[in-house]
């Protein structure tokens, strides 16, 4: 049951009418829900990085993927970051986040040629934690107060450039936010990058 209903689905690029049919997605309480121009930015801006798996027969969105890519190639931290993944509650537990993260880190590694992909997510999530870890993710660095009543936990995985994995050294401070954002400011030029489907 688990592997046909894996397989009765089709990924494609996310697409702005998509907008008004991702809700029973955007239910869930530890899904961030963002504004209209939050989501037609990243349609713009990295089309190859968002994704949504929908149910062919009744077409229905089983689970959505929004990721980017950023930073700085002189400071060997260009990647792609995972914005938000998701699944619906009825197709949890048959592998779609899985099959989701998969395709960002082909894109990634083979496309931009990033050294690692990240995500965030919050301290007391444990099942995503625990689902990261199992995909190779470890725990970077603990943000303060990252989603404003608790604290985030910034987990990476290491791509093929990095084959040391040197990125995935943790730091064992708590860091400010500001830190954060100012490290990840780009020194690339954005591009129009058409590569999925």
């Amino acid at each position: 049951k688990k592997n046909f209903k894996k397989q009765m689905s089709n990924t494609s690029r996310f697409n702005v009418n998509d907008l008004f049919k991702y809700n029973i997605v955007n239910l869930d309480p530890l899904t961030e829900t963002y504004d209209v121009k939050y989501y037609t930015k990243y349609l713009t801006q990295w089309p190859d990085y968002f994704l949504i798996t929908k149910a062919p027969h009744e077409k229905k969105t089983m689970g959505y993927m929004m990721a980017k890519v950023e930073g700085s190639k002189k400071k060997k931290i260009w990647h792609g970051h995972v914005s938000a993944v998701t699944v619906a509650p009825q197709y949890r537990r048959i592998g779609l986040g899985v099959q989701l993260m998969n395709i960002v880190e082909h894109v990634t590694d083979k496309i931009h040629k990033g050294w690692f992909v990240d995500l965030f997510v919050r301290a007391s999530n444990s099942v995503a934690i625990t689902m990261y870890k199992k995909m190779g993710y470890v725990v970077y660095r603990e943000i303060d107060r990252y989603y404003s009543e608790e604290n985030g936990l910034d987990m990476r995985r290491a791509m093929s450039r990095d084959p040391n994995k040197e990125s995935e050294i943790p730091i064992k401070e708590i860091v400010d936010p500001r830190t954060m954002y100012k490290e990840y400011k780009n020194d690339e030029p954005n591009r129009f990058h058409g590569c999925f489907i």
